[in-house]
Protein backbone atom coordinates (compact mmCIF):
# COMPACT_ATOMS: atom_id res chain seq x y z
CA UNK A 1 0.00 0.00 0.00
CA UNK A 2 1.08 3.33 -0.69
CA UNK A 3 2.39 5.34 2.32
CA UNK A 4 0.71 8.12 4.05
CA UNK A 5 1.60 10.00 6.84
CA UNK A 6 -0.44 11.81 9.47
CA UNK A 7 1.15 15.15 11.66
CA UNK A 8 2.93 13.89 14.25
CA UNK A 9 5.59 16.47 14.00
CA UNK A 10 7.00 14.74 11.15
CA UNK A 11 9.10 16.66 8.57
CA UNK A 12 6.91 17.71 5.54
CA UNK A 13 7.70 14.73 2.72
CA UNK A 14 9.42 15.36 -0.50
CA UNK A 15 7.18 18.14 -2.50
CA UNK A 16 4.97 19.88 0.23
CA UNK A 17 5.65 22.61 2.08
CA UNK A 18 2.74 24.86 4.64
CA UNK A 19 0.67 27.47 2.81
CA UNK A 20 1.72 30.35 4.81
CA UNK A 21 -1.22 32.60 6.85
CA UNK A 22 -1.86 34.56 3.72
CA UNK A 23 -2.02 32.10 1.38
CA UNK A 24 -3.93 29.74 3.13
CA UNK A 25 -6.98 32.50 3.70
CA UNK A 26 -6.68 33.14 -0.11
CA UNK A 27 -6.70 29.72 -1.08
CA UNK A 28 -9.94 28.87 1.15
CA UNK A 29 -11.55 32.07 -0.08
CA UNK A 30 -11.21 30.74 -3.62
CA UNK A 31 -12.71 27.22 -2.26
CA UNK A 32 -15.79 29.32 -1.17
CA UNK A 33 -16.01 31.37 -4.41
CA UNK A 34 -15.96 27.41 -6.35
CA UNK A 35 -18.14 25.85 -3.66
CA UNK A 36 -19.85 27.65 -1.63
CA UNK A 37 -18.96 27.38 2.56
CA UNK A 38 -18.10 23.95 3.49
CA UNK A 39 -21.15 21.97 5.02
CA UNK A 40 -19.38 19.44 7.09
CA UNK A 41 -21.60 16.50 8.40
CA UNK A 42 -21.89 13.05 9.43
CA UNK A 43 -25.30 12.47 8.37
CA UNK A 44 -26.81 12.05 4.61
CA UNK A 45 -28.92 15.12 5.45
CA UNK A 46 -25.76 17.12 5.25
CA UNK A 47 -24.24 15.67 1.88
CA UNK A 48 -22.85 16.92 -0.57
CA UNK A 49 -21.04 18.83 1.84
CA UNK A 50 -20.26 21.26 -1.25
CA UNK A 51 -22.05 22.41 -3.87
CA UNK A 52 -20.65 20.56 -6.55
CA UNK A 53 -19.54 22.29 -9.95
CA UNK A 54 -19.82 22.11 -13.43
CA UNK A 55 -18.50 19.85 -15.07
CA UNK A 56 -17.56 17.57 -12.29
CA UNK A 57 -17.97 13.53 -11.39
CA UNK A 58 -18.41 12.67 -7.40
CA UNK A 59 -17.62 8.85 -6.67
CA UNK A 60 -18.91 6.70 -4.34
CA UNK A 61 -15.74 5.17 -2.50
CA UNK A 62 -17.35 3.04 0.48
CA UNK A 63 -16.23 -0.33 0.85
CA UNK A 64 -17.77 -2.99 -1.29
CA UNK A 65 -18.91 -5.82 1.66
CA UNK A 66 -19.02 -8.50 -0.87
CA UNK A 67 -15.07 -8.01 -0.94
CA UNK A 68 -11.78 -8.57 0.63
CA UNK A 69 -10.57 -6.08 2.58
CA UNK A 70 -7.58 -5.98 0.47
CA UNK A 71 -9.20 -4.32 -2.68
CA UNK A 72 -10.07 -1.11 0.43
CA UNK A 73 -6.15 -1.01 0.23
CA UNK A 74 -5.91 -1.75 -3.46
CA UNK A 75 -8.75 1.01 -4.23
CA UNK A 76 -7.07 3.60 -2.12
CA UNK A 77 -3.33 3.74 -3.44
CA UNK A 78 -5.11 3.12 -7.06
CA UNK A 79 -7.25 6.51 -6.90
CA UNK A 80 -3.90 8.41 -5.19
CA UNK A 81 -2.01 7.13 -7.87
CA UNK A 82 -4.63 8.00 -10.98
CA UNK A 83 -5.41 11.47 -9.49
CA UNK A 84 -1.55 12.51 -9.59
CA UNK A 85 -0.86 11.18 -12.63
CA UNK A 86 -4.25 12.74 -13.77
CA UNK A 87 -3.06 16.19 -11.93
CA UNK A 88 0.71 16.27 -13.41
CA UNK A 89 -0.84 16.41 -17.13
CA UNK A 90 -3.27 19.09 -16.40
CA UNK A 91 -0.90 21.59 -13.76
CA UNK A 92 1.57 23.59 -15.88
CA UNK A 93 3.75 24.16 -13.33
CA UNK A 94 2.75 21.17 -11.49
CA UNK A 95 1.86 22.81 -7.88
CA UNK A 96 -1.22 22.44 -6.30
CA UNK A 97 -2.99 23.59 -3.41
CA UNK A 98 -4.26 21.17 -0.74
CA UNK A 99 -6.87 21.67 1.76
CA UNK A 100 -7.05 19.60 4.96
CA UNK A 101 -9.94 21.32 6.59
CA UNK A 102 -9.27 22.13 10.23
CA UNK A 103 -5.78 21.43 9.64
CA UNK A 104 -2.60 23.42 7.84
CA UNK A 105 -2.82 23.73 4.47
CA UNK A 106 -0.30 22.41 1.79
CA UNK A 107 1.72 23.57 -1.47
CA UNK A 108 2.51 20.32 -2.88
CA UNK A 109 5.11 20.62 -5.80
CA UNK A 110 3.51 17.33 -7.40
CA UNK A 111 6.39 17.02 -9.62
CA UNK A 112 8.76 16.41 -6.59
CA UNK A 113 6.55 14.27 -4.88
CA UNK A 114 6.01 11.68 -7.23
CA UNK A 115 9.62 11.45 -8.35
CA UNK A 116 10.51 11.43 -4.70
CA UNK A 117 12.08 7.78 -3.55
CA UNK A 118 9.91 6.28 -1.45
CA UNK A 119 7.26 9.57 -1.43
CA UNK A 120 4.60 9.51 0.94
CA UNK A 121 1.12 11.76 0.62
CA UNK A 122 1.12 14.24 4.04
CA UNK A 123 -2.53 13.79 3.52
CA UNK A 124 -3.99 11.63 0.50
CA UNK A 125 -6.62 12.22 -2.15
CA UNK A 126 -8.51 9.74 -0.99
CA UNK A 127 -10.69 10.76 1.79
CA UNK A 128 -9.38 8.90 4.95
CA UNK A 129 -10.27 11.10 7.85
CA UNK A 130 -11.04 14.38 6.95
CA UNK A 131 -12.02 16.40 4.17
CA UNK A 132 -9.33 16.59 1.34
CA UNK A 133 -9.09 19.34 -1.41
CA UNK A 134 -6.50 18.47 -3.87
CA UNK A 135 -6.77 21.93 -6.61
CA UNK A 136 -4.51 24.03 -8.73
CA UNK A 137 -4.20 27.41 -7.35
CA UNK A 138 -7.16 28.79 -9.54
CA UNK A 139 -9.52 26.14 -8.37
CA UNK A 140 -10.79 24.93 -12.03
CA UNK A 141 -9.40 21.65 -11.52
CA UNK A 142 -9.45 19.63 -8.88
CA UNK A 143 -10.59 16.65 -6.28
CA UNK A 144 -13.01 17.02 -3.36
CA UNK A 145 -13.11 14.65 -0.40
CA UNK A 146 -15.97 13.82 1.95
CA UNK A 147 -14.89 11.34 4.30
CA UNK A 148 -18.27 10.41 6.10
CA UNK A 149 -20.24 10.22 3.08
CA UNK A 150 -16.82 8.31 1.41
CA UNK A 151 -16.78 10.47 -1.87
CA UNK A 152 -14.40 12.09 -4.09
CA UNK A 153 -15.45 14.85 -6.31
CA UNK A 154 -13.31 15.18 -9.12
CA UNK A 155 -14.08 18.38 -10.89
CA UNK A 156 -12.75 20.83 -14.01
CA UNK A 157 -13.36 19.99 -17.37
CA UNK A 158 -9.62 18.36 -18.18
CA UNK A 159 -10.13 16.18 -14.69
CA UNK A 160 -13.69 14.97 -15.81
CA UNK A 161 -12.10 14.04 -19.24
CA UNK A 162 -9.34 12.05 -17.92
CA UNK A 163 -9.32 11.21 -13.74
CA UNK A 164 -13.43 10.89 -14.04
CA UNK A 165 -13.14 8.65 -17.01
CA UNK A 166 -10.27 6.18 -15.25
CA UNK A 167 -12.12 6.22 -11.92
CA UNK A 168 -15.80 5.42 -14.01
CA UNK A 169 -14.07 2.33 -15.12
CA UNK A 170 -13.83 0.77 -11.78
CA UNK A 171 -15.74 3.38 -9.01
CA UNK A 172 -19.03 3.99 -8.92
CA UNK A 173 -20.91 6.84 -9.80
CA UNK A 174 -22.97 8.85 -7.38
CA UNK A 175 -23.61 12.28 -8.81
CA UNK A 176 -22.69 14.29 -12.54
CA UNK A 177 -22.77 17.95 -12.22
CA UNK A 178 -23.72 17.40 -8.78
CA UNK A 179 -27.43 15.44 -9.71
CA UNK A 180 -27.89 12.11 -8.57
CA UNK A 181 -26.75 9.62 -11.05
Amino acid sequence: MMSHTFDHGDPLPAGWTFLDPNAETAAWARFVDKFGELRPGLHADNWPAIVEPTPSVTFDLRPDANKAPTMWAAHFDAVNAEAARCLLEVANPPELVVLDWQHPGYRLDLAAHTTAYDATWRVPVYPNGDYYTFALPDFSEGTFGHPWEQSLCVFGPRLVDTLAVTLSTWLPRLRVNGHPV
